[in-house]
Formats: structure tokens, C-alpha cells, sequence
């Protein structure tokens, strides 16, 4: 018996925290350990003595040592078909003489079993997967002594399981002997063997040595968990590695298993600012000022500006509200619509008309006498304030002389007036000028004040 416990203690030694019967996912096992043969069960008279004989372990023959090897293959639906081979000593041998039996040492026969049997688990039937009953049936050959005979074989027993592959065996098989004179080296008694031993289980393919059969795991090469079929999960997030778009850095399930680290919604991998929370039409980046130019791209992330500028509002020189690359007049204010430069007002105009009519010119000439030249240049200093105002300059005679005379005068003197406004750096392209004699009178010719008023040079905008 001490050889039992020694194998009981190495069982509980190798016990895990799961278990599994044989089945279809572990098709082959192998047992050993010892057995005992009794002889007195078959000899005995009686049910009764029969049970008693069972338990009196006095009666077992035990080799001291690893006595038993069982092969055994699953075959399905709960039935195993194995082999057995086994060895002993009978040195206890119980005959039915006298007052029914007695008990004596035969020579130590030598003893040699080789059996076939087919097992059937009520593991199944029981919804266990650590207790693991089973009742045989089978036949084999038995040596014993110089005898030798066929049995017929019948048992039960259990096997405890401590892991998926290891378990505690326990079985008693009664041989039924038809050659049984019980006469020791003349024939072969029936008789009872028990086994206890060590049963491990194997067969089924596990590539990765996870633990989880090839047949069941989803990620056969890689070793896995068994809470993903299989598969690992590097990063620890809960999500394994083959549905994770980012599986070594913990993420979230509703991101595919990347990481939001600034919580704006974006995963990081499609936030092109993933430590700053943004919006999602500029990748994940913000856009402080709200100018549809993100901050990472926005040279003014505080101030609105275009994207056309970088998120920079336009410079304003002028502060007239039309920004310099659009104003034509970016150093003096001005009003929108007339492009950011000023618009010239009626004083103005009337004050050019003013000036206009002060012009002299020489006696028949187009020349102008020498205090016109402080006037024309007033003129250009009002012309210069409004630089996107156009003027017509319109040249009148008396009606002393001829059209043929005067029309041509009048015409050169306002042409020389607009020569001499485009040297002092009027654009030629405001200005046009023409002549018109004596029409348009605007006093009478008949007086020399009224012909005087007459000569004038009319300084007109033009819109």
C-alpha cells in the first residue's frame, strides 16, 4: 500500500486547477502504477464473503514496484478501447478447501496478465469533467505460475482528473477463469486485480503550447488565452490582438483597441494632434480661433485670419477696413466700395472748379502766366488725396473770334493743364481733356468781366 500513496502523492503533486476527462480532443492516454491480485473473492462462498474478501487488502498480492502499463484510445460517445499489460507475484494464494478457504503461500508465482478491454464513461451522462466513472468489459490471457488461461473481464472504477491531462486511476477488474481447479501451475484461478496509478492523457494538437487545442484556437501559431479562443492580447486592453488595429498600446473597444489619449473622439492613429483635443474635420486638431484654419497650421491660432494668409488676418495700413492687398489707396483710409481710397466730396470738386477758373493764360496762347503755376499745384495736391478719382478737363473761350480760332485754343490750353497735372504725378490715365470755344458761356460776352468769366478752364469728375 505504501506504493499507492507514493503514486497518490505524485497525482495531488502535478493537480491543477481545471480538469478534463478523455475525449475526442485527447484521444490517447497511458496509465501506470501497481496493481494486486486477490484470489479469495473467486474462492469464497457467498456474497458476503465475497464483499469481505474485497476489502481485506491483507489478502492482495502487490508487486513492490510500477507493475502495470494501460494504452487506451478514445473512440467516441464515451467508449475507449485499450490494453493492458501487467505483472506479479502471487505469494498469497486462497484455497477453497477445508472450512471454505484458507490462505497460503504457492511458490511466489510469477504472474502476467495481458488484457483487452472497452471502457465506458459516465462523464458525460454526469455533466463532470474531474470524476470520471467507468465500467468494462474485456478479455485477455493470464500466466500464473506454469499455468496459463484466457479470462473474461468485467470492472469498474474512476479516474480523478487534476488537470486536462493528468489524473488519478482507480479500477478493480474481475477475471473470469474457465479453467479454474484452482490448483497452483496446473491451471489459472479466477480471480480479482485492482489498479491505481497515474493516467496521462495526450493526442491532441496544441502548435503553440497555449493549452488550447490547434482544432478550437483561432490563433494556432501564436500562444493565446483562452478567453479569446486563443489569441493574445499584448497590450492587456481587453481586445485581442487580431481585432486590435493598435494591439500593443491599450486602447478603447469602440476604437478597435487604439487609445484616445486627449478624449476628443479620434483615435490616435487618425489624430494628427492626438495629445491636444480638436475636431474631427481638421484630424483631431483644434482650431482656437474658429478661422477653419486649424492651430497647427494657423501662423495666428488666436486671431482669425484666411487660410489664404496662414489664419492671419490681412494687414490694414490704413485701418479703413480693406485689407492692403486689396486696398488701392493701403496708406490712406478709404471706404469700401470705392476699393479702400478715398472719395472725393462735392467741396472738393468745387474747390478744383474753383482753382480752375483762377488758370491764366498768355494772350492767344496756351501757356500759363507765371501765378497759375500756384494753383496747378494745388489742383495736383487735391487730385493726389483721391487717387482713384477721374477727372475730365474741359477748356471755354469768349466769343471774341471764330470757332475756327477758339475751339483749338480752348482745346490746347485744357490739354496743357492735364500735361502739366501728369508731370507733377497725376495719373495720365484719370485724366482726359477737351476744348469747346465759346459754347457753355457761363456770363455774359458783352462785358469784359462777363468774357473774362467766359475764359475758363472747368475741372469736371467723372463717375
Amino acid at each position: 500500500m505504501k506504493h499507492l500513496n507514493k503514486l497518490f502523492a505524485a497525482a495531488i503533486l502535478c493537480a491543477g486547477i481545471s480538469a478534463q476527462a478523455q475525449d475526442a480532443d485527447h484521444p490517447w492516454s497511458v496509465a501506470v502504477g501497481a496493481n494486486a491480485v486477490n484470489t479469495k473473492v473467486s474462492a469464497a462462498k457467498g456474497f458476503s464473503h465475497r464483499m469481505g474478501g474485497y476489502f481485506q487488502t491483507g489478502d492482495y498480492n502487490i508487486l513492490p514496484s510500477v507493475s502495470y502499463l494501460n494504452v487506451s484510445r478514445y473512440l467516441g460517445d464515451g467508449f475507449s478501447f485499450g490494453v493492458v499489460g501487467s505483472v506479479n507475484k502471487i505469494d498469497k494464494f486462497i484455497s477453497d478447501e477445508a472450512e471454505g478457504y484458507f490462505k497460503y503461500n504457492p511458490g511466489d508465482l510469477t504472474y502476467y496478465g495481458i488484457d483487452a478491454e472497452i471502457k465506458y464513461s459516465f462523464k458525460e451522462l454526469l455533466k463532470t469533467k474531474v470524476v470520471d466513472p467507468f465500467i468494462l468489459v474485456g478479455g485477455g490471457y493470464t500466466f500464473m505460475g506454469d499455468a496459463s488461461a484466457g479470462t473474461v473481464n468485467g470492472g469498474l472504477g474512476f479516474n480523478f482528473w487534476f488537470t486536462k491531462n493528468i489524473a488519478l486511476t482507480v479500477q478493480s477488474t474481475y477475471k473470469h477463469s474457465f479453467d479454474d481447479t484452482r490448483i497452483p501451475d496446473v491451471d489459472v484461478a479466477s480471480h480479482m486485480q485492482h489498479f491505481a496509478g497515474i493516467r496521462f492523457q495526450f493526442g491532441g494538437k496544441d502548435t503553440d503550447g497555449d493549452g488550447i487545442l490547434d482544432k478550437y484556437d483561432e490563433c494556432p501559431d501564436v500562444p493565446g488565452l483562452p478567453e479569446f479562443n486563443g489569441c493574445p492580447d499584448t497590450d492587456g486592453d481587453g481586445i485581442p490582438d487580431h481585432l486590435d488595429e493598435c494591439p500593443d498600446v491599450p486602447g478603447l473597444p469602440e476604437f478597435n483597441g487604439c487609445p484616445d489619449t486627449d478624449g476628443d473622439g479620434i483615435p490616435d492613429p487618425k489624430d494628427e494632434c492626438p495629445e491636444v483635443p480638436g475636431l474631427p474635420e481638421f484630424n483631431g486638431c483644434p482650431d482656437t480661433d474658429g478661422d477653419g484654419v486649424p492651430d497647427h497650421l494657423d501662423e495666428c491660432p488666436e486671431v482669425p485670419g484666411p487660410k489664404e494668409n496662414k489664419g492671419c488676418p490681412w494687414p490694414d495700413r490704413d485701418g479703413d477696413g480693406v485689407p492692403d492687398h486689396l486696398d488701392q489707396c493701403p496708406d490712406v483710409p478709404g471706404t469700401v466700395e470705392n476699393n479702400g481710397c478715398p472719395e472725393i466730396k462735392e467741396e472738393q470738386v468745387k474747390q478744383l472748379n474753383e482753382y480752375g477758373k483762377t488758370i491764366l493764360f498768355n494772350t492767344g496762347k496756351y501757356t500759363f502766366q507765371q501765378p497759375s503755376y500756384a494753383v496747378l499745384d494745388n489742383i495736383v495736391k487735391i487730385m493726389k488725396e483721391y487717387p482713384t478719382a477721374k477727372f475730365h478737363i474741359a477748356g471755354y473761350t469768349d466769343s471774341t473770334g471764330s470757332d475756327r480760332v477758339n475751339v483749338p485754343l480752348s482745346d490746347n490750353r485744357a490739354n496743357a493743364v492735364k500735361v502739366y497735372l501728369i508731370e507733377q504725378g497725376v495719373d495720365s490715365a484719370r485724366l482726359t481733356s477737351k476744348g469747346y470755344g465759346s459754347a457753355d458761356p457761363i456770363a455774359s460776352n458783352k462785358t469784359v468781366k462777363g468774357r473774362e468769366l467766359n475764359r475758363r478752364v472747368e475741372i469736371q469728375l467723372v463717375k
